[in-house]
């Protein structure tokens, strides 16, 4: 069988080519539409579902250069990290911290049903763990970073598990979250909080111009403009990489990247925000963010060998499809009621299904995919992001330390 290693002008190529055809098939097949799946996870499982089929028929083995995903998932978090100005996050007020309670109690319940499932299927709970919050709200970061610390304790296979378990969730997480909420939101004849023109209000910046939470850019883009906003990016990630590392040199704590340089963008923003520092052009940042997400997502699918989530044993996968049941229901019965049940809520459902299955960027995914068909959700572009990103840390890190403790 020949096998063919994508450098990365080749994977930049079929990843674009890819996500250019998951627009086409979205805009032309009505179940996509209908059912507002993302397209870059149209076009990345098509790629992997073709790739799957050259390996079964002995052809051609397809290898991603997938140490690219890293880069783009930094950028993605840095700009989320320059958009979170704290009177966003006054703005999101009791909604906000109720979303992060909802979110907080799926990262424990996950948790113990991997626990429960684990002790059913006659597996150990460390390896029931790594298909819990470990691996479906923390992550393939997660997944590496625990799982080692896993198969340390003695172990075996803990890492390959974990990493097929997000795998897995972010497929998941991105085919049923802006379902569920399409469904809620055509049940209950759901509608956006403020007359919109969709046209004009489907991205961040101009939705925040709106409700005056930015300015108007006094500069136009250009060649200048453009790469003080790419240095500004640069820059943050840079220190945020730099810190991150010598806190695990200090401490030992594995703090994951994107962690490091949101919080640098966070705080470079809010310094700087009310001297005026920073000519932030964020209708250019929100666009490179698209950017960044769609191909995060899309390369990220084509890595994916099929093969390899195959010979996942039974008991992981009853335990991984247990989870999914129970955050559908959490989320369909639970979250939508306590958010508000309105549109802003159906929204924020679709993005908690994305992170709680998947990871943030799915979360992002799923709502632009609902809020360019339906409207606008200033309070779910403006909260789920900090929660999913940043503030669910505070609740998943101890609890997964805390379990792993307790079961090794």
């Amino acid at each position: 069988m020949l096998t063919i290693n994508l450098n990365l002008t080749s994977t930049l190529c079929f990843g674009i080519a890819f996500f250019i055809i998951g627009v086409w098939l979205k805009n032309n097949i009505s179940f996509f539409n209908k059912f507002c799946i993302p397209s870059p996870v149209i076009g990345g499982l098509l790629f992997t579902f073709i790739s799957l089929i050259l390996r079964i028929s002995n052809t051609i083995n397809i290898n991603v250069l997938d140490t690219i995903i890293p880069f783009f998932m930094n950028v993605f978090f840095t700009i989320l990290g320059l958009n979170a100005s704290f009177k966003f996050i006054r703005k999101g007020g009791k909604l906000l911290f109720k979303y992060w309670i909802l979110c907080g109690g799926l990262a424990l319940s996950q948790n113990i049903i991997s626990i429960i499932m684990a002790k059913i299927t006659g597996v150990h709970p460390l390896i029931g763990l790594m298909c819990g919050t470990i691996s479906m709200e923390g992550g393939h970061g997660n997944a590496a970073a625990f799982g080692s610390t896993v198969e340390s304790l003695g172990v075996d296979g803990a890492v390959t598990i974990g990493l097929a378990a997000a795998t897995l969730g972010i497929i998941l997480g991105g085919v049923l979250g802006a379902p569920v909420s399409r469904f809620l939101i055509t049940k209950n004849n759901l509608k956006p909080s403020f007359n919109y023109n969709l046209s004009k209000y489907n991205n961040r910046y101009n939705l925040f111009k709106k409700l005056g939470l930015t300015k108007e850019n006094s500069k136009s883009i250009n060649i200048i403009n453009f790469f003080e906003q790419i240095l500004i990016i640069l820059l943050c990630m840079n220190f945020g990489e730099l810190i991150t590392n010598i806190f695990y040199l200090k401490t030992s704590i594995i703090i994951p990247n994107v962690v490091g340089c949101m919080v640098i963008a966070c705080i470079f923003r809010n310094i700087s925000e009310p001297f005026d520092i920073l000519n932030l052009n964020f209708s250019l940042l929100d666009f490179l963010s698209e950017v960044s997400l769609s191909m995060f997502l899309i390369i990220a699918l084509m890595s994916i060998n099929l093969l390899d989530l195959l010979h996942i044993a039974g008991p992981m996968l009853i335990i991984i499809f247990t989870q999914v049941l129970f955050v559908l229901s959490y989320a369909y019965f639970i979250c939508f009621k306590v958010l508000g049940r309105n549109f802003d809520a159906a929204v924020m459902v679709s993005g908690l299904i994305g992170h709680g299955l998947g990871n943030t960027p799915n979360a992002l995914a799923n709502m632009n995919s609902i809020t360019s068909k339906y409207g606008p959700s200033e309070k779910a572009l403006l909260i789920v992001p900090l929660v999913g990103a940043f503030l669910l840390d505070i609740f998943t890190l101890p609890c997964i330390l805390i379990f792993i403790n307790l079961f090794k």
